[in-house]
């Protein structure tokens, strides 16, 4: 049981790297200085749902993370 968690935990880190790495840049750079930071600011529909697989992922390494900690401290 607790090796098939730490598979899941491992797959889901793996995959939560590559989704973090594939988000584009949030920092406004020289734009901020002119104001002009909000004129690209708006989210794409692709980026929205690169965002909910982050989510969800990152949620399975936590609750994993969390089920491993009570089952080697038991």
């Amino acid at each position: 049981m607790l090796t098939t968690i730490w598979i899941i935990q491992i797959i889901s880190a793996i995959v939560v790297t590559i989704l973090v790495l594939l988000h584009s840049p949030k920092g406004d750079g020289l734009g901020a200085i002119g104001g002009m930071a909000q004129l690209f600011s708006s989210q794409k529909t692709a980026e929205a749902g690169l965002n909910k697989v982050t989510y969800f992922f990152s949620a399975i390494f936590i609750i994993t993370s969390i089920i491993t900690g009570f089952q080697l401290f038991r």
